[in-house]
């Protein structure tokens, strides 16, 4: 007798072996674990950084996306121009702007 024809003859709920619930327990272990470690905490970054790029104030230090270290110098809607050396000015987008460097020496 062929295996797959044992398989096929059996009835569903024997082939499963108890509960149907209890096999997607394990999944929504899983699903679970994944939103309080890795979705839930990236969520409150970006919601921390969002918030601290909306109040970003000429005169700030900040550092950009591409390491550059810089002084706020003005501030529009969509864009940010940043002092890099003096009389050296940058325009970049508000999105490059990732953390203020008061935070940086804060932690050293």
């Amino acid at each position: 007798m062929n295996l797959l024809n044992v398989f096929l003859s059996m009835p569903p709920q024997a082939a499963e072996g108890g509960n149907p619930l209890m096999s997607f327990a394990p999944f929504v272990l899983i699903i679970i674990v994944f939103y309080f470690f890795m979705i839930r905490p990236q969520m409150k970054r970006q919601k921390e950084l969002r918030k601290y790029r909306e109040a970003l104030k000429k005169g700030d230090k900040v550092i950009t996306t591409g390491g550059i270290y810089g002084k706020v110098s003005e501030i529009k809607e969509q864009h940010v121009v940043v002092e890099i050396a003096d009389g050296v000015k940058v325009k970049m987008d508000k999105s490059a702007i990732v953390m203020d460097m008061s935070d940086v020496s804060a932690n050293k």
